[in-house]
């Protein structure tokens, strides 16, 4: 009797050793990367059993060489430079998605504003607050339909036009990681840049991955509740422009860091902040952009003709209440709290 105990016993003690290795085997090991480009800050996490940071970083850096103005050897400032005028492929990629975004929004995404972005002290030159002969002056240079692209060349109708794409780099960046992780096979990643969101998979909970949306508050505390709103997403991407922490004061008077290109002026409204979800990145970073430029009433009407895009907007009643307002896809990513 004891032995046939002992048997089943030593019987139940193999198929635990055995369903506890399996188990483990099907665990995922989730790295992380982080670091500093672009001017902010990197946080990317994905399931796999090799570190892929060199790789990761060397992705960055090629979208940095492409795209950043504040890179002196990148493709963009030999084209604001007038001494080169041949891009690379990252660089065709994005100028073509924000040619075509700029073309839907009536100009209100135009990568050409970086002239009027410095001189109101938001770009990689600083200035003092310009008076209106300055921003007459600047804006006959300012125009996406002034640039365009022929082959593997960029042709600008005024050697002073200068190009910026800060509002969509940060997006394309996150894409390019994604497309690295891609080729290895990885299933389950989160890619942020700077609050831009690539996701794909599960997190290491086996659910989807939570991103928040920040409160329109100029300085959260520690430990505050500083969200306003949790997405819950997985294969979507997630952009957030706001004017709430980046802006200048002079006089008393803020000035919003969201430059209209077609007036030359900072942006004023009620809107605080517009998210976007979109396929990849870089176009939901433009959208978010060319929607703090319009304003909630025409960011909604545009997002009723682009059925590919979600939005979530935040901005101020006339009591200086938070309100939110969005399309009618949003709603399945809230969080189910």
């Amino acid at each position: 009797m004891n032995n046939r105990l002992n048997f089943w016993k030593i019987l139940f003690l193999i198929f635990l050793i055995i369903g506890t290795v399996y188990i483990l085997g099907k665990q995922k090991t989730y790295i992380t990367s982080s670091g500093k480009i672009f001017g902010t800050f990197y946080n990317i996490t994905y399931s796999n059993e090799t570190d892929l940071h060199n790789e990761i970083r060397s992705t960055l850096m090629q979208v940095d060489n492409s795209l950043s103005p504040f890179n002196k050897e990148s493709v963009i400032t030999a084209i604001n430079n007038n001494t080169c005028f041949v891009p690379d492929s990252m660089f065709i990629h994005v100028f073509t998605l924000a040619q075509s975004i700029s073309s839907k929004t009536d100009g209100a995404f135009d990568i050409t504003v970086a002239p009027l972005v410095n001189a109101w002290g938001f770009g990689f030159k600083k200035g003092i607050i310009p008076d209106s002969t300055t921003i007459d002056s600047l804006r006959q240079f300012i125009g996406y339909n002034t640039v365009t692209a022929t082959f593997d060349r960029i042709d600008k109708q005024h050697p002073q036009t200068m190009l910026d794409c800060s509002a969509i780099a940060k997006g394309y960046g996150c894409d390019a990681v994604a497309a690295t992780l891609d080729a290895h096979g990885i299933e389950n990643y989160m890619i942020e840049i700077g609050g831009e969101v690539v996701t794909k998979g599960k997190n290491s909970k086996g659910e989807l991955w939570t991103i928040g949306i920040s409160k329109p508050i100029e300085n959260p505390t520690i430990g505050s509740n500083s969200l306003h709103e949790i997405i819950s997403i997985s294969g979507k991407s997630m952009a957030t422009s706001g004017n709430y922490r980046n802006f200048r004061e002079e006089n008393g008077r803020k000035i919003a860091h969201t430059i209209d290109p077609r007036t030359g002026y900072p942006v004023q409204h009620s809107l605080l902040s517009a998210t976007v979800i979109a396929d990849n990145c870089a176009t939901a970073d433009a959208w978010a952009t060319a929607f703090m430029v319009m304003g909630l009433e025409k960011a909604m009407e545009m997002c009723n003709s682009e059925e590919r895009i979600d939005a979530y907007f935040i901005y101020s009643d006339e009591n200086g209440t938070f309100k939110t307002a969005e399309t009618p896809g949003m709603k399945k990513y809230h969080l189910k709290r």
